[in-house]
């Protein structure tokens, strides 16, 4: 009916630990259905984004989700951030045949016929980050995370890397997500002082990450002798951290909001008509911003709103996302995705040291897990 909304449902925390990072995700999202609402909606039917909060508590996304899809009847959704948060909802969308499109990056070995990825798996992130590190200032790495499952898989996979190239492993730290403080980060700090490694590999996520970066400052370590390499790290926390704080650490990402296309700076100044100057914007963001167009897409292709319908025209879907043209992976989900690795300068922004010259077909499953892929594809820039 053309008179009538397509309602879909948004699970995004605006408090709780991991509240900027998806306040900016929502944002992405808002600015998609407000660009297609704008343009005539989905085959003349407005998009109508119905959100929760679940305050970064990975039960309350369930409770959330599944309240949705009872009380308000809805089937799409888009949201969830830490893979706690997603390891809740999947029983959930997978019972009632919903469908999640998922925006974060995750440590990958999971398939559900229930979501769709758009968030890098490692051979977008992990594995580019670990060897141009390892390349680049040293085989000894010490290991920081929090404690939940995305840095425990995240490190297995570096540190089965960091085997195969011969390096060396100094130490794996996790301190809890919520509530890890000040000191004890400067412990940490501590110990990287004593063990003398080449890089800090940090899976640290949320509103604790800035504790972690100002540790390493007063402890007084120079970034461009040993710095901090994160697969978390982006836009939005360094503004919440300060840019003082993280400049001159690297970080690898699907997208930087300094990526230098046309198409990216048409979007980011569009974005910011919107939602303000002041706004800057990183990889969820945009992930959540391409997955609302992707199935505003499926749907029109499908010409149904129906779950089995939608999945089938997710299939080898491909959209020009400001990250570039990005594809549905047929075969198993996710997504095609491009590789990028920047370095954080003085205005928290990133100078992109490498990229990939075209999006490359996800490997969730870690099945060759080496550089040679990424490289082969990858251009550097001055």
């Amino acid at each position: 009916m053309a008179d009538q909304s397509i309602r879909i449902g948004g699970l995004f925390s605006d408090t709780g630990v991991t509240a900027a990072a998806e306040c900016s995700t929502m944002r992405g999202a808002q600015f998609a259905i407000q660009q297609i609402n704008a343009a005539g909606g989905v085959d003349g039917r407005l998009l109508e984004l119905i959100t929760r909060n679940p305050d970064s508590t990975p039960a309350l996304y369930a409770m959330h989700i599944e309240s949705l899809i009872r009380e308000e009847h809805l089937r799409f959704f888009f949201g969830c951030y830490t893979s706690a948060a997603r390891k809740a909802a999947l029983p959930i969308v997978e019972r009632y045949d919903a469908l999640l499109l998922y925006p974060v990056y995750y440590e990958g070995f999971e398939y559900s016929r229930n979501i769709i990825y758009t968030g890098a798996t490692p051979n977008h992130n992990a594995l580019p980050l670990g060897n141009y590190m390892l390349d680049n200032f040293g085989n000894r790495v010490l290991m920081i995370g929090s404690e939940y499952v995305y840095p425990y898989e995240t490190n297995r996979l570096m540190s089965d890397l960091l085997y195969e190239r011969g390096g060396t492993k100094l130490g794996e730290y996790y301190l809890p997500l919520k509530n890890a403080r000040p000191e004890d980060f400067a412990k940490l700090m501590v110990k990287a002082r004593e063990l003398k490694p080449s890089f800090i590999f940090s899976t640290v996520v949320g509103e604790t990450m800035g504790h972690l970066y100002q540790a390493y400052a007063d402890a007084g370590f120079d970034p461009a002798v040993m710095p901090i390499a994160s697969l978390t790290t982006s836009e939005t926390d360094i503004r919440q951290m300060g840019a003082h704080l993280g400049a001159g650490h690297i970080s690898a990402a699907t997208y930087f909001q300094s990526v230098d296309t046309p198409n990216n700076r048409q979007c980011i100044a569009q974005y910011r008509e919107l939602f303000g100057q002041h706004q800057v914007t990183d990889r969820c963001w945009e992930a959540a911003y391409f997955q609302v167009h992707l199935l505003a897409k499926a749907i029109v292709r499908a010409g149904s709103t129906e779950v089995e319908d939608v999945l089938q025209a997710m299939r080898g879907l491909e959209f020009e996302a400001p990250q570039g043209r990005i594809r549905v992976d047929a075969d198993n989900h996710h997504t095609y995705l491009f590789s990028r690795i920047g370095r954080a300068n003085a205005e928290g922004q990133f100078d992109i040291l490498y990229e990939s010259q075209s999006a490359l077909k996800p490997d969730p499953y870690a099945i060759a897990p080496n550089f040679n892929d990424w490289s082969s594809s990858a251009g550097s820039r001055p």
